[in-house]
């Protein structure tokens, strides 16, 4: 499997989404600034991801897998983060936590599954 500068750095941002909001959740009894503004950060990152995929697959770089696959599951994740932001918005409690935290994870496996798709590697 081909591990492109955009999987790292979307695992890393996925990791400390995870991290901050479990931290958060041990510490705080409402949703905290850190934790929402790395599922934030995460939101950013999937949007200049699914950018570079376009350029990329508009400049003959193709997707080994399934096209529909991939941007099936980029649409996904896009939304995961978003979807947890507001619960955290909404829901003023220390589990508000706990949501981003699982987020950072659901993405992570979204992300690993579309870096699967593009570079063609399918699970054994």
């Amino acid at each position: 499997m081909v591990v492109d500068g955009f999987f790292i750095a979307g695992s890393i941002l996925c990791a400390v989404a995870v991290l901050l909001g479990v931290l958060a959740t041990i510490i705080r009894t409402y949703p905290d600034d850190f934790a929402l503004v790395s599922v934030a950060l995460l939101e950013v990152f999937l949007v200049v991801y699914g950018i570079a995929a376009a350029i990329r697959q508009a400049g003959g770089q193709g997707i080994n897998g399934e096209p529909w696959e991939f941007w099936g599951y980029l649409l996904t994740a896009l939304l995961i983060p978003v979807l947890a932001f507001i619960w955290a918005v909404t829901d003023k409690s220390r589990w508000s936590n706990m949501v981003l935290a699982v987020s950072g994870a659901i993405v992570f496996v979204m992300l690993y599954r579309m870096e699967q798709i593009w570079d063609g590697a399918l699970p054994a």
